[in-house]
């Protein structure tokens, strides 16, 4: 990651080796932190954010569900994305928002700790590569299970809970794969270690439910969106590892990964091993959205 020169600290911008916390924060040593994934993208007409009033809007509703009292409004914070975008000179980038208990408690119990929100903003390419991105990428089951809500808050974005997430992606990546894909309790598929899943068979887009313990992800529901707009018949159905290895093809959604295709599954060959022709329409059309070419999903773009 190549950093940018200042972080947004609390109202200020902070430059950023300057933008530290004490070693006693809260949040370093138990998880307790919400937090947002965003992309700015260059267009014709500017920088803009894509969806950036509903990932702080869900950013909200992550604080309120993990208890931490923040007090900022949307438009503040979204307005706090703008600036760090204009002052590290950014035309494109990622944007990560975090909300986080400092110091003033240690115990398991942070009611006495101060609520603290820093914003930082950087370029960075795509998440699962270049050639992902193309060609697919090959994806493992993992032994871990996706977090339940008899557990964790699978629908937010609470730091903690995202330790259950790398020890999918580190035993992915040690064991020769590109990403993992997680069941949940039941064995049934819910997502990869930081993506949405879809898969096609007949013509036909499946994703699993929020029910099966997902992400309920911006870029899930805007690809939904864009692919039903197109008149192909999107349904959220409950998958198994089978229905995966059986699928003409499979694609990955999220801020980072963007529209990424998969090729293999278990070392299973999807369909021709190659993206398919539905997976690269989502990859098109949600391009489309976000470098400003899709009038119909302008209202999308939040300019800088």
């Amino acid at each position: 990651m190549e950093k940018a020169t200042a972080i947004w600290m609390d109202g200020e911008m902070v430059p950023w080796d300057e933008a530290q916390v004490p070693f006693l924060t809260h949040a370093l040593h138990y998880g307790t932190a919400v937090f947002e994934g965003i992309r700015a993208y260059q267009t014709p007409d500017g920088t803009a954010i894509f969806r950036l009033r509903e990932h702080i809007e869900r950013l909200g509703r992550s604080a309120r569900a993990y208890g931490i009292p923040w007090e900022y409004d949307v438009e503040p914070i979204m307005e706090a994305c703008r600036r760090v975008l204009r002052e590290n000179g950014l035309e494109a980038g990622y944007v990560r928002p975090l909300v986080f208990y400092e110091t003033g408690a240690i115990g398991l119990n942070p009611a006495s700790a101060r609520v603290r929100t820093g914003i930082a903003a950087w370029e960075w390419g795509a998440y699962l590569g270049e050639e992902g991105i193309r060609n697919g990428i090959r994806v493992r089951i993992s032994s871990w299970r996706r977090i339940s809500g008899e557990s964790f808050i699978p629908t937010a974005k609470g730091s903690g809970q995202y330790l259950n997430s790398v020890l999918a992606k580190q035993e992915a990546v040690a064991t020769g794969y590109d990403e993992a894909l997680m069941l949940n309790t039941d064995g049934n598929v819910s997502e990869g270690s930081g993506e949405n899943l879809f898969l096609v068979r007949d013509g036909v887009v499946f994703t699993p439910p929020i029910s099966a313990g997902i992400l309920d992800g911006i870029t899930r529901a805007s690809v939904i969106d864009l692919l039903r707009g197109e008149g192909i018949e999107v349904k959220e159905a409950n998958l198994t590892r089978g229905d995966l290895y059986g699928a003409d093809e499979l694609f990955l959604t999220g801020t980072a990964a963007e529209v990424t295709p998969i090729r293999e599954v278990d070392d299973r060959t999807i369909g021709p091993g190659k993206p398919g022709p539905i997976t690269r329409q989502a990859q098109s059309l949600y391009s489309d959205a976000v470098s400003g070419k899709l009038e119909s999903r302008r209202q999308w773009l939040d300019f800088i």
